[in-house]
């Protein structure tokens, strides 16, 4: 029998047991452990503790370094690394001159290959461990992705792109082929190891009634499958699906009529919704991923974060690249948090956060696995130095009190600065599983 692989990091941990509110700075709910032991074995977070544990097990300082569960992307690009900061173009222009030639390339399994590794690399280089991604039309995209997540036993949700009109030759399929690609894929995949399967409709614009039905039958078939869209991201957009559907409520009701929206369906975006639609997501449990820099950089609007909280139904945190552009979710955030001044709203740290790790997590049904340091879950996670520059560096210190007697100074004061100013080049390393999967230098 196997000795029981037992590992200890020394750091300042900082998770959260429920749902911080929108704005306040007080959070009953955030558990923060400076100076203390978190302890894994095989692979799985068995508690914490603030004394450094015995010799059996191989201990790692972190003094003064930062220890969060790993960020959940719930929703982005694989194949748009090639197109990420492309220049001058909305939603729609930006699908035919960028995303679409890019996408056509992954027909090539080399490509889907090479393609799904530099991307998951660069996914856990910005300390993300777990993601909900759009592959391509390609089968072989989605077995690519799959294989290369696997190798790194990462959280990876995902499925192959559904798109039978409005779509050039090379990224368009059929309802019949679609559906037999689906069900291999589905057999193949799904709840193999750490991936799931999701139906990924690109949007109603490039599925026929036909398609988007066929996608409603098989969610509806197996209830553990995911189901990820985007919805209401661009006016021009939605007009467009208002005139393809003309017997449809809302945008979201496409979606609802043929039994797309479940407790695991991710919609991207959310922006042009009013509040019936925020409330049939509320009633169904599906949710939104809201994606704060895509949004900005292709002037698509400002998601109401603080209307979704009053109807009640959930919100995550996605980079959505190539639209966004980083793959950083601590530069998302801070996107977030300017989207949301911009509509009234002060996003706090630990809201922003929480739907970043474990929010994120139980809008998937992940919650007992990933998103937080809770006993049983997995060590998913990344260390962090809390500042990376002078200019950083004597934020922290300012927010610590040490330089100079400002008032008003918090632990939410440092880690608002923290996640303000921190990106890639403040990951120390990301575990997945209790492993090392990526380490600076």
């Amino acid at each position: 029998m196997s000795a029981r692989k037992r590992l200890a990091l020394q750091g300042d941990l900082l998770d959260f047991t429920g749902a911080p509110l929108l704005g306040e700075e007080a959070c009953a709910e955030l558990r923060f452990r400076p100076n203390h032991w978190l302890l894994i074995e095989d692979g799985r977070i068995v508690g914490a503790q603030p004394e450094a544990p015995d010799d059996s097990w191989q201990r790692e300082l972190h003094t003064g370094r930062l220890i969060l569960p790993g960020f959940i992307d719930t929703h982005v690009h694989c194949p748009q690394l090639d197109v990420i900061a492309s220049y001058g173009a909305t939603l729609l222009d930006w699908l035919k001159t960028y995303t679409f030639p890019a996408e056509q390339r992954f027909a090539d399994p080399q490509v889907a290959r090479a393609g799904a590794e530099l991307f998951l690399d660069a996914l856990l280089a910005n300390g993300t461990t777990a993601a909900v991604v759009f592959p391509t039309v390609h089968p072989v995209s989605v077995d690519a992705l799959f294989e290369a997540a696997s190798a790194r036993q990462m959280r990876i949700i995902s499925g192959k792109v559904l798109m039978d009109r409005h779509a050039p030759a090379g990224l368009s399929d059929d309802v019949k082929g679609a559906r037999r690609d689906c069900e291999t894929l589905i057999q193949r995949w799904h709840g193999q190891g750490r991936n799931s399967y999701a139906l990924t409709v690109r949007f109603a614009i490039t599925s026929t009634p036909e398609q988007l039905a066929m996608a409603g039958e098989l969610v509806r078939a197996d209830p553990s499958l995911y189901m990820q869209t985007h919805v209401a991201e661009n006016t021009e957009e939605v007009r467009w699906v208002a005139e393809l559907f003309p017997e449809a409520r809302s945008y979201l009701d496409v979606y609802h009529q043929v039994g797309l929206l479940t407790p695991r369906a991710v919609l991207a975006h959310g922006i042009w919704l009013d509040d019936t639609d925020r409330a049939l997501l509320r009633d169904t449990g599906a949710h939104i991923a809201f994606c704060p820099s895509s949004n900005l950089f292709l002037g698509s609007g400002l998601f109401d974060w603080q209307a979704a909280v009053d109807i009640g139904h959930g919100v995550s945190m996605a980079s959505d690249v190539g639209g966004g552009t980083s793959l950083s979710m601590l530069r998302t955030l801070a996107e977030g948090y300017k989207v949301q001044a911009l509509r009234g709203t002060r996003l706090t740290a630990w809201a922003a956060l929480h739907a970043a790790t474990r929010g994120a997590a139980l809008a998937l049904g992940l919650e007992e696995e990933i998103g937080s340091f809770e006993p049983g879950r997995m060590a998913d996670l990344a260390i962090w130095d809390w500042a990376v520059g002078p200019v950083a560096v004597h934020r922290d210190a300012v927010a610590r009190g040490e330089v100079v007697p400002l008032p008003a100074q918090s632990l939410h004061a440092r880690v608002f600065a923290w996640m303000t100013q921190a990106d890639d080049r403040n990951l120390v390393a990301a575990y997945v599983a209790g492993q090392p999967c990526w380490q600076r230098g």
